[in-house]
């Protein structure tokens, strides 16, 4: 059965604490919150007015699915306690069941921990530019969608709703978060790219780049949270289509990207309504990027 589509959430008895590009967050209690992952879909930065059917669920249960098979890297946000337990009210939890997760309140550290194993995006602009991708030398004469060496730890900032994050150097991370949680962040990051390459290519997919985020408890250990090698956070593409030199085709919202070029808009909101044959195309790439990741090896 298809699950309701979920663009906004305003649920009963709890306090709305933040609405993301993608997630809700509500307050629960002193130690913990729930995390609601809608439908919503984000392109160039702006939130688009169309939810993209089964998105949220498809988020939610491939960033489980690695939550609990990374535990032995780094812990996570995750409590599992059950949804039921803070969402009483039967309509409520109808929306969000399958979608949503309680999690530990933790101190978010204020940079996003980026790994590239291949030179794609802005690594490839930056690359162009300076042989460089955040300040990291890189052996010259490569091409678009190289493999590199070893993957590398390209931290970013996090922005502000509407804006580009922003790449800077290990140096400038340190500066933000101490030289010392700088460094282990950069461990556990590769740490988990590598883990999740070798369970991806077993599965005929190439993770060519990924980022994750983290907080620290009270007693400063560092956690896993947000979501993790989800579509939305990582690119994925099929091994059999990757080619050095041009740009594969990938499992997330590539389809509405491309017809967003097509249209005179300026990338500001508000955002052009989508097609349904868009939407329909894009919510298949999200539901076979979850086959694919927690389906058996090939």
């Amino acid at each position: 059965m298809t699950p309701p589509t979920v663009h906004t959430t305003a649920l009963k008895g709890l306090t709305k604490t933040h609405s993301g590009k993608v997630r809700d967050i509500y307050a629960v209690d002193g130690s913990s919150m729930l995390i609601v992952t809608t439908d919503r879909l984000s392109a160039f930065d702006v939130i688009l007015p169309d939810p993209i059917p089964w998105k949220g669920h498809v988020l939610n249960e491939i960033a489980n699915y690695w939550f609990a098979r990374t535990t032995h890297i780094v812990p996570n946000h995750l409590t599992r306690r059950a949804v039921r337990e803070v969402v009483s009210d039967p309509e409520d939890l109808a929306l969000v069941e399958g979608r949503a997760v309680i999690v530990r309140r933790l101190r978010a550290l204020p940079v996003e921990a980026v790994v590239r194993g291949y030179l794609i995006g802005s690594g490839w602009k930056d690359y162009q530019q300076s042989g460089k991708v955040c300040g990291i030398q890189l052996p010259p004469g490569l091409q678009l969608a190289a493999k590199l060496p070893a993957p590398i730890f390209t931290p970013a900032t996090k922005a502000e709703a509407g804006a580009h994050d922003v790449n800077i150097s290990f140096d400038e991370a340190a500066a933000l978060i101490g030289a010392d949680i700088a460094a282990r962040v950069r461990e556990i990051s590769i740490a988990l790219y590598a883990f999740a390459s070798e369970h991806a290519a077993a599965r005929g997919l190439i993770i060519a780049d990924t980022k994750f985020e983290f907080g620290l408890d009270d007693e400063g250990r560092i956690h896993l949270i947000d979501e993790a090698l989800t579509p939305d956070s990582s690119r994925f593409w099929p091994a059999d289509t990757w080619r050095v030199g041009t740009s594969p085709p990938s499992f997330d919202k590539q389809f509405v990207r491309d017809y967003l070029e097509t249209l005179a808009w300026e990338k500001k909101p508000p955002a052009p309504r989508l097609p349904a044959d868009i939407i329909a195309r894009t919510s298949e790439k999200y539901r076979e990027a979850l086959a694919r990741i927690t389906g058996p090896a090939r």
